[in-house]
């Protein structure tokens, strides 16, 4: 197994009402002046910005707010949203929203103290060393970015998603009210559980296998939210189950699944250019991109894709055929998706054909101009992207 620091210095505030704390836990992390940031009309519909703009009155605490954010947030957003900080003051960002708005708030914060283009972090070409607080009133649970270190930005220059990880932007509180996702479509649910899900996965298929605490903590955390999510299905405003969903997607990508194991990837990155490209659902682009990249690297680690297969989708086991069991396994995670209206290829996810120039463009900035590789399971290279995308194709 790896060595590992684990780190996860968010405080979480859970529970019916617990935005009612968003000031005072402001004052607690030092926010005297602040960004509500935030997305488009359904956070102003369902009365909840109000709400917390004004709270943040009634606790004396300056603000300004800033909306705007589509998912697959977008870099021209965030140059003004660090133009607004500069020019008003701000010393705290407060992102209400989910992954999109949190991701776009860390960028933002990255950005206000920083002399240079703040894309050069998601590009590599430098690391923050500071940046503006940040917090979240989460609506939406999915991306998990209420408590990880990572963002993921959109360049509409040339449509490039990248992401960017430090230790810094982990946010300094998170609230989170599982009944300010009883309206959420059911669409967006299950994209949004497929990549909560996704989280963990990407951390379980590893070589590593001597971690056992650490994969039966993915493998329970796995097969709760295939129970919660058939159970909001059926029933949008069932509590008990919206609030597994919302604490889960904290804690599968927050770190914990991955401690004492090497993190894989791949399947993230290929997605991204999917959503760069096609501006689709981030959790559904996922979908369409793991059964391919499953059946293509699972001979990488054979036994970890049959305890997959056995401990979380409940195939049996098969001892005489242990690549029967482990395909069984994908094609049960297939099923699946199916089951919850995600797609399991690009034909599905985005209507059409995908042209083998379209696959060419996306190998190309996936592997940054053909000089990087991705994933760790299976060390993928330009020709692995594009041979994978082409099994996805549908």
């Amino acid at each position: 197994m790896k060595d590992f620091n684990y780190y996860a210095p968010t405080e979480v505030v859970f529970g019916e009402n617990s935005e009612e704390q968003v000031a005072a836990l402001v004052k607690k992390y030092g926010g005297t002046k602040v960004l509500v940031h935030y997305g488009g009309k359904s956070a102003e519909r369902s009365g909840l910005l109000d709400k917390i703009c004004g709270l943040l009155t009634e606790g004396g605490i300056a603000f300004k707010k800033l909306g705007g954010v589509v998912p697959n947030p977008r870099l021209s957003l965030v140059h003004e949203g660090i133009k607004l900080c500069r020019e008003e003051g701000i010393d705290f960002i407060l992102a209400v929203g989910g992954g999109s708005v949190i991701d776009s708030s860390k960028a933002i914060a990255y950005g206000v103290p920083y002399e240079g283009e703040v894309w050069d972090f998601y590009l590599g070409k430098d690391k923050a060393t500071e940046m503006l607080p940040v917090a979240c009133v989460l609506t939406i649970p999915a991306a998990g970015s209420e408590m990880s270190e990572a963002s993921v930005i959109t360049n509409e220059d040339g449509d490039v998603k990248l992401g960017y990880s430090n230790n810094l932007s982990r946010p300094k509180f998170a609230i989170m009210n599982p009944k300010r996702t009883f309206t959420l479509p059911p669409y967006q649910t299950a994209a949004g559980v497929t990549d909560m899900m996704m989280h963990t996965m990407e951390r379980y298929f590893t070589k590593d296998d001597d971690m056992d605490l650490t994969t039966d903590i993915a493998e329970t955390m796995l097969r709760s939210m295939k129970d919660a999510i058939f159970a909001v299905l059926k029933n949008p405003e069932d509590y008990r189950y919206r609030a597994q969903i919302m604490w889960g997607g904290s804690l599968m990508h927050n770190g914990l699944t991955g401690c004492g194991v090497t993190d894989d990837w791949a399947t993230h990155q290929l997605e991204h250019e999917l959503s760069g490209m096609f501006d689709v659902t981030h959790g559904a682009g996922l979908a369409a991109i793991w059964p391919s990249w499953a059946r293509y690297v699972m001979h990488e680690n054979l036994s970890r894709f049959v305890r997959f297969a056995v401990n979380v989708m409940d195939v049996p086991n098969d001892f005489t055929d242990p690549e029967g069991t482990a395909l069984k396994g994908i094609e049960a995670m297939e099923r699946f998706y199916h089951a919850i209206g995600m797609p399991i290829n690009i034909k599905e996810l985005i209507g059409k054909d995908i042209t083998d120039e379209e696959i060419k463009e996306m190998t190309r900035k996936c592997s940054r101009n053909y000089q990087h590789t991705c994933g760790q399971l299976k060390v993928l290279k330009a020709e692995d992207m594009e041979n994978i995308y082409k099994m996805a194709r549908g």
